[in-house]
């Protein structure tokens, strides 16, 4: 490799460390996964452990209906949810349920609670759990972007909630909406909003962040899936990855253009989690035994598989993105017997499995734990509602302690669930469930 060139890679992590720096300030959790969609929390001065007499309770706030987690950015908590007018909302995974009633989007103070603004339009659910939106708002310089359960994509002015442009993909792109909703969170990169779409030719669509103006579309499938857009640098390039529910994508970020692309099917076209990156390698799976792990071309965008899963290798990963350590060791849990499991990332192999973290003490399908992690420490959110500090490794999932956080208001398959991804800014916890978004400290005394 030229020197040139390796200088040049060695700027890429400051680089993409002061673009984060300018979309936020301090410890804020402006999108999924946090600042830098990874999943990392970077707060110090957090307990050792959970006190017995529990964490403190900073605020309440009442709330709709909603799978949409919260975002924290600049003071303020951003949320969406869903107010039902009519209809019932029984939960068939197989069926579509109409219900009459408006999705909202609202702000609210982050250390009081108090709500700032909110923004709503009517909307029409004809989607199987229609218990609200499923995307966690996406904060970027002064703007706040949405994308509701039937389609309807927003931008508004963070501070105030006004109206700066919105985009019906149903109607703009003759997109069907997916039996579980519109899925995959806006993602912002520079001057660009990506967003999963569908309809033909427009899988994929890139829009001026700024105005809402198409910029490029791209990738046809007969399912649009439900994978957030990503990106990585791998081949001395930038690569927009999109999963959709046929394939993995490598995608010009500027044009559309497709790298390459890599069959990956899984059932009921349930491509959900968003492909982990760790080195060179590049992991996603899902329903139906479906996984692969690729290796991405060091000198050309490109990526080749190394190997494909087996019913008795991997996780296959749902409800929830897996998290890879720097060991090279994947932490997930299984969509088919809802246990968190341990992986060898490069082989397949599975080390350890538990249902302490997920339901608890049974084997349920889409058994569901958020997984964050901080420091050398993971912070597990249950489909209980249950708070987990943990160490996990190769060898064991080590429990520290944990705290019953927010009840569970949903149900799957017979049982309560609570399934929205929390946000971690300031060291607090905030978290919703269809009847309250709730702000926990975990601030060390």
């Amino acid at each position: 490799m030229s020197v040139s060139r390796m200088a040049r890679l060695a700027l890429v992590p400051c680089v993409i460390s002061l673009c984060w720096q300018g979309m936020t300030a301090g410890s804020d959790w402006p999108q999924w996964l946090g600042p830098q969609r990874d999943g990392v929390w970077r707060d110090t001065g957090l307990v050792e452990k959970f006190p017995e007499k529990g964490l403190p309770t900073k605020w309440r706030a009442p709330v709709g209906m909603g799978y949409s987690g919260p975002a924290v950015a600049n003071g303020r908590v951003y949320l969406t949810d869903y107010i039902r007018e009519k209809g019932e909302t029984a939960n068939d995974p197989g069926t579509r349920r109409t219900l009459d009633g408006e999705e909202r989007v609202l702000c609210f103070d982050s250390q009081s609670g108090t709500e700032l603004w909110k923004y709503s339009y009517p909307c029409k659910y004809n989607i199987s759990y229609p218990s609200g939106p499923r995307t966690t708002p996406t904060i970027s310089d002064g703007k706040v972007y949405t994308l509701g359960a039937e389609g309807d994509l927003v931008c508004l002015d963070a501070e105030h909630g006004t109206k700066i442009w919105t985009k019906d993909l149903k109607a703009e792109y003759h997109a069907e909406t997916p039996i579980w909703g519109f899925c995959g969170g806006p993602f912002v990169d520079g001057a660009k909003l990506f967003c999963l779409v569908g309809g033909e030719g427009s899988v994929v669509v890139a829009f001026d962040k700024n105005t809402g103006k198409e910029l490029w579309k791209a990738l046809s499938a007969t399912e649009t899936g439900y994978c957030p857009p990503s990106m990585v640098e791998a081949g001395g390039v930038q690569q927009l990855i999109v999963w959709h529910a046929e394939a993995i994508n490598g995608l010009n970020p500027e044009s559309g253009e497709v790298y390459w692309s890599i069959p990956l099917k899984p059932d009921y076209g349930m491509s959900i989690m968003i492909p982990r990156r760790h080195g060179d390698y590049l992991f996603a799976s899902g329903i139906g035994n479906v996984g692969a792990l690729l290796k991405l071309d060091a000198t050309k965008p490109a990526a080749e598989v190394v190997w494909r899963g087996k019913p008795d290798t991997a996780v296959y990963a749902a409800n929830t993105t897996p998290m890879i350590d720097e060991s090279g060791i994947l932490y997930g849990a299984d969509c088919r017997g809802g246990q968190l499991r341990a992986v060898e990332l490069e082989t397949g192999k599975r080390l350890w499995e538990t249902f302490a973290a997920t339901t608890g003490d049974r084997r349920a399908s889409h058994g569901t734990a958020y997984i964050i992690r901080n420091g050398d420490r993971y912070v597990l959110f249950n489909e209980k509602g249950d708070l987990i500090l943990a160490r996990l490794s190769a060898k064991n999932y080590d429990e520290i302690s944990r705290f019953h956080l927010i009840d569970p208001t949903g149900e799957c398959f017979g049982r309560e669930v609570v399934w929205s991804y929390p946000a971690f800014a300031n060291q607090c916890v905030f978290a919703r469930n269809d009847k309250e978004l709730i702000c926990v400290s975990l601030a060390a005394e």
